[in-house]
This record gives structure tokens, C-alpha cells and sequence, in this order.
């Protein structure tokens, strides 16, 4: 299937690890070039090492703290000077910790708020000119199962994730007229570093044995598994392709049946 997506520039935000690593080598296996940026320079070098071997794309690094607005602003800037363009922006950045809400302090908040809603209002504050300019974009941004479906002890994500939702719809409704989707990604439990450091927390909480804590997510699933971070990445792919092109304004869940709503 041809996805319409090589020669394509995307950026992708957190891809030193996880689901924005496995979102990275997605899209370069569709010909897209890369612009990528995280907070771990090495791990980020490595990830485009390892890109590269397999794709044989250009990519791009820099080491970027995604709640720093003009850290946000600096790296668009220069991912346009370098590839004279932005087609794709895929926003991420790693959750906030696990807490019940009594646990929580004003500070984490702040963080959470910070990282994981105000990082994307920065990336679509510079990247969508761009896309204005062509007539035509991706906006993307990688959320979590809790938009739809609150988890215990994750009360940060469950309530500032949802702003993001919030956010994708105003921005699919005000900038749809120039060719640019937004739309969100909502991955359920999925084979990442931060899932095995919740499932540390929890199986301390319960004292039960990680692997314990694993096989009751996957048994939350209709799939009876956890996601794998390609499998997540792959969602992402279709959005940002041609094939997707009526469809904006969404929240895709990636969950494996795990949310139980109509």
C-alpha cells in the first residue's frame, strides 16, 4: 500500500525510546526523513544510528526539553532551515508518575501539565505555519488509554491527558480549511519502559511478581496481550499517510479491545 509518505519530513517528539522510537523507524520505513529530538543525547544518537543501517534516511537529532517553549521553537526553526519544510509533527513525552491523588503535590502537576498538554500546544504553535504554507499536514500526538478509560493510581495522566483531547479538536476544527489533520493516538498497555516501572510500583504495592502484574493487563485486553510499541507506531503511520486523509479531529484508541465503552 502506498502510504504517500517518502520524501515526507516528520517530526518526532520523545523518540530516544518507546513508542517514539518505534514511531521514528516506522516512518523511515516509508521514506519519511527525520527531524527527532528527546531529552537523552546518546540514547537519541542511538536511535538514529540505528534508523539509518535500516532505512538509509536523512535524520536529524537534537536534544530538546519539549516544556521549554523556546527550546520547542529553536528546534522547529532549525529542522525548517535544515529540511526547508515540516510535514508531519508527532508530539509525546514520557507520562507522569504514578499516584493516587492524595500522593500528588501542586509540583507534580505543574510538571505533568507542563509535559505532557503545554509541550503540544508549543509544537503546534510552530509547526502549523508551516504546514499552512504547503496547504498541507499531520498534526499527531500520542496520548494514553486513560482520555477514555481512568486507570488507578495514574490521576495525572487521567485528568491532564484529556486536555490534549480538547486540544486536538479545536485545532482539527480551526485549521482543517488549510490541509492540516490532527488527530490523537491513545495506546493502551503497551510493552514500554514505562509500563515495566508501573508494573514494578504496582507489583510492590500488591506484593506480587512483575510478571503477575503483566498478565493482568494483557488479561484486560480482548486480545488477551499488551500492545507492542510497532503496533502503536504502525496507527500513527496510517494517520500521517494519505490514506488517512479524511480523518481529523479523532481520538484512535490502540488497546487491543481493552476499553470496555460503546
Amino acid at each position: 500500500m502506498d502510504t504517500g509518505l517518502k520524501g515526507r519530513v516528520a517530526i518526532v517528539a520523545a523518540s530516544s525510546r518507546g513508542i517514539g522510537r518505534a514511531t521514528a523507524r516506522a516512518l523511515a520505513a516509508e521514506g519519511c526523513r527525520l527531524a527527532l529530538c528527546a531529552r537523552n543525547g546518546e540514547a537519541l544518537k542511538a536511535t538514529a544510528a540505528a534508523i539509518q543501517a535500516e532505512s538509509a534516511v536523512e535524520v536529524f537529532t537534537e536534544v530538546v526539553d519539549v516544556t521549554e517553549a523556546r527550546a520547542v521553537a529553536e528546534f522547529v526553526a532549525t529542522v525548517v532551515e535544515s529540511f526547508g519544510r515540516i510535514d508531519i509533527c508527532v508530539t509525546n513525552a514520557g507520562g507522569p508518575p504514578a499516584k493516587g491523588f492524595l500522593a500528588t503535590t501542586h509540583e507534580d502537576w505543574n510538571r505533568g501539565f507542563e509535559a505532557n498538554f503545554l509541550s503540544v500546544v508549543y509544537f503546534a504553535q510552530a509547526v502549523i505555519p508551516h504546514m499552512q504554507k504547503r496547504r498541507w499536514g499531520r498534526f499527531i500526538t500520542l496520548t494514553s488509554i486513560t482520555t477514555k478509560q481512568p486507570i488507578v493510581d495514574l490521576v495525572l495522566s487521567n485528568a491532564i491527558r484529556n486536555s490534549v483531547v480538547g486540544l486536538v479538536k479545536s485545532l482539527a476544527n480551526e485549521f482543517g480549511k488549510d490541509g492540516i489533520l490532527v488527530n490523537n493516538v491513545a495506546p493502551g498497555y503497551t510493552r514500554t519502559e514505562r509500563l515495566k516501572e508501573l508494573a514494578s510500583i504496582r507489583a510492590a504495592q500488591q506484593g506480587k511478581g512483575e510478571a503477575e502484574v503483566f498478565a493482568a493487563w494483557a488479561s484486560d485486553s480482548a486480545l488477551k496481550r499488551v500492545a507492542e510499541p510497532s503496533e502503536v507506531a504502525d496507527a500513527i503511520v496510517w494517520l500521517a499517510s494519505e490514506r488517512a486523509s479524511y480523518i481529523t479531529g479523532q481520538t484512535v484508541l490502540v488497546d487491543g479491545g481493552s476499553y470496555q465503552g460503546l
